[in-house]
C-alpha cells in the first residue's frame, strides 16, 4: 500500500493545485466568447487584452507598486531582522518583534482600515499625502510585506555562522563593512527570495488596496474583480495567462541563482 498511496497522493495534490491554471491557461487560447465553451484555438484575446486601456494601465500601476513596495519591503524588513538577530537585548525589543509579526496575523479588513484612517489623519494634520493614489497604495503594501521578508530574513540570519562576521571584525572590517561585504552576500538567496514573495503579495493584493486607492490608481486586482462582478470576459484569462509566465520565467531565475549561490558557498 505504500508504495502506491504516496504518488498517488502527491500526483492529486499536484491535479488539485495545477488544474484549474492549466484549464485558465488552456481557454485564454479559446475562440469562443464563452470562456467556459471551447470554440477553437485563436490568439485573438490576446490582441484584444492589447487594446484594452484599463487594464493596460491598471496593470503598469501594479508593477509599479509591487516593484516599489517589494523593494522598500526588503530594506525595512532584512533591517529588522538583522536588528532582532544581532542584538540581543535593548529598550523595545519586544515591541518592534510584535510590531514586525503583527502584518502576518492581522486580517486584511483591519489593516487596510487601520491604513486609511492613518492617511486621512496625516493629510488633515501634516497635509501630506494629498489624497489617496500610488504613493499610498506603495506605503500600504510595504507595511504588510516588510513583515514576511522579515521572517525570511530572520531565519536565515540565524543559520549563518556568525564566526564569519567575528573574523571579519578581527580583521579590522567596521560594522557596516563587514554587513555590506559579509552579511549581505551569505544572505543574498534569502533576500531575493524575499523581494519576490513581496513582489507576488502586492501584485495580488485587493482588500488594502481598496481601502487606500483613490480615482486613477486601480491596481490590476481591483479591475479584474470590477469585471468578474459583471462577467468574466476572455481576455483576462490572456491577462492572467501572460502574468502567470512572467511568474513562472521570475521563480526559475531566482531557483537559478539560489542553486548557484549554494553551490558557490559549498
Amino acid at each position: 500500500m505504500r508504495g502506491w498511496f504516496l504518488p498517488l497522493a502527491v500526483a492529486f495534490g499536484f491535479i488539485f493545485l495545477y488544474a484549474p491554471i492549466i484549464s485558465l491557461v488552456v481557454f485564454s487560447f479559446n475562440e469562443s466568447r464563452l470562456v467556459t465553451v471551447w470554440g477553437g484555438f485563436s490568439t485573438r484575446w490576446y490582441g484584444e487584452l492589447l487594446r484594452d486601456r484599463q487594464i493596460l494601465n491598471a496593470a503598469w500601476i501594479s508593477l509599479k507598486v509591487a516593484f516599489w513596495s517589494a523593494t522598500l519591503a526588503t530594506i525595512i524588513g532584512t533591517l529588522g531582522a538583522f536588528v532582532l538577530t544581532r542584538f540581543s537585548k535593548f529598550t523595545g525589543r519586544l515591541l518592534l518583534t510584535g510590531m514586525i509579526t503583527a502584518p502576518l496575523v492581522m486580517p486584511e479588513v483591519i489593516t487596510g482600515l487601520s491604513l486609511l484612517l492613518l492617511f486621512v489623519s496625516m493629510e488633515l494634520t501634516l497635509g501630506w499625502p494629498a489624497g489617496r493614489g500610488l504613493t499610498t497604495i506603495i506605503i500600504a503594501h510595504t507595511t504588510f510585506c516588510a513583515a514576511f521578508v522579515a521572517v525570511i530574513a530572520q531565519s536565515r540570519l540565524r543559520q549563518m555562522d556568525e564566526s564569519l562576521e567575528e573574523a571579519a571584525r578581527d580583521l579590522g572590517a567596521g560594522p557596516v563593512r563587514v554587513f555590506f561585504d559579509v552579511t549581505l552576500p551569505v544572505i543574498a538567496p534569502a533576500l531575493v527570495a524575499g523581494w519576490l514573495l513581496a513582489f507576488t503579495l502586492s501584485l495580488d493584493d485587493l482588500v488594502i488596496a481598496s481601502f487606500v486607492s483613490g480615482p486613477g490608481a486601480s491596481t490590476l486586482p481591483m479591475v479584474i474583480f470590477s469585471k468578474v462582478r459583471l462577467g468574466v470576459s476572455p481576455d483576462v484569462n490572456a491577462l492572467a495567462t501572460i502574468i502567470i509566465g512572467i511568474v513562472l520565467v521570475a521563480v526559475v531565475i531566482a531557483g537559478w541563482m539560489m542553486r548557484r549561490s549554494m553551490r558557490n558557498m559549498n
